[in-house]
């Protein structure tokens, strides 16, 4: 049984600059925290795991930026001497603390957000394709019909409705088009035909999708019909005005978008 964790986890680092010089991060300030418990830079570059020269060209870099000595070393006295914090660098030790401290809640915060952040992003991606085709579908393939050259290809949308589009078996292939993958179907306009009362009528044309007249825009030559369809999404039509008065197009009125299979263009996200 997989048990990986696929969720999605927010991660990052706090560091500071000065002048655009790097003073340092968690690594450093640990440095200078295990100078102030060990009151040795030996000890306290073992401690953290580096070397002695390491741990004092940190160190020297820190003070150089600073401007002032984060640390200082003590000479003489029953141990022999030894290194300590300056008032400087304790406090620099402290305030660190505390802005990691709140970096992390912040952290912890948009993780828990972190699925809705990533769907977000996911949508702007999607909302910057660009591409001629006026109608734009987001949806999973519940069926694949495979045939000698080309493959039927058969997508649920928004509100339960399927598209159908024919496919060369090798895009099929190339775009990894099976049950259950997501996939977005393109439909141009001038491909869509609108029809206003189909009963009893019988079409070619393997798609179809049934909403209401939301919008009429009337053009020169043509006119662009937008229809509403289950679920909040729509399809739009360019048809000639005099078929738009042929058909006595109205907003509210109930109409229903046909298309061929072999008008749809599929995609992937990337």
């Amino acid at each position: 049984m997989d048990t990986k964790d696929n969720s999605i986890a927010l991660c990052g680092s706090v560091w500071m600059t000065v002048g655009g010089e790097n003073f340092g991060g968690a690594g450093r300030i640990e440095l200078l925290a295990k100078i102030a418990e060990c009151g040795s830079i030996t000890r306290a570059a073992k401690a953290i795991k580096m070397s002695y020269k390491a741990a004092w060209d940190a160190i020297d870099a820190m003070n150089n930026l600073a401007g002032e000595p984060l640390v200082e070393r003590l000479v003489g006295g029953k141990g022999g001497g030894g290194t300590r914090l300056t008032p400087r660098g304790e406090q620099l030790v402290e305030n660190f603390r505390i802005i990691e401290r709140e970096h992390r809640r912040f952290i912890e915060q948009l993780g828990r957000q972190a699925d809705s952040l990533a769907d977000d992003y996911v949508l702007i991606r999607r909302m910057g394709m660009n591409t001629s085709a006026r109608n734009q579908f987001l949806g999973k393939v519940v069926a694949v019909k495979h045939g000698a050259v080309n493959d039927e290809i058969e997508l649920e949308v928004t509100g339960g409705q399927k598209i159908v589009a024919t496919v060369t078996h090798e895009s099929a292939e190339g775009l990894g088009l099976r049950s259950g993958a997501e996939a977005f179907a393109l439909v141009k306009s001038s491909s869509v035909i609108v029809l206003t009362d189909g009963e009893g009528a019988r079409f070619s044309a393997r798609n179809r999708l049934s909403g209401t007249i939301a919008r009429i825009v009337p053009g020169a030559v043509n006119t662009e019909v937008v229809i509403d369809l289950p679920g909040g999404i729509a399809v739009a039509a360019i048809v000639t005005n005099d078929s738009s008065q042929a058909l006595d197009l109205a907003v509210g009125k109930t109409a229903t978008a046909i298309f061929k299979a072999s008008s749809v263009i599929l995609g992937v996200p990337a």
